[in-house]
């Protein structure tokens, strides 16, 4: 996933939004392991339109 954090809010909904638990808001930067499947819930459900897939 790419984070763009001029946009990120930090809110954490896509945090809760992750079915496999893989994002973590870590000092208010996004990290996502290895268990990331890239099912796009996160991209979905961002209120500002930080998060994409890689290409």
């Amino acid at each position: 996933m790419i984070v763009d954090y001029d946009k990120c809010l930090h809110c954490g909904g896509c945090v809760g939004s992750c079915p496999q638990n893989a994002i973590y808001l870590n000092d208010y930067i996004l990290e996502f392991n290895e268990d990331c499947n890239n099912c796009g819930r996160c991209i979905k459900l961002c209120p500002v339109n930080a998060l994409s897939r890689e290409a």
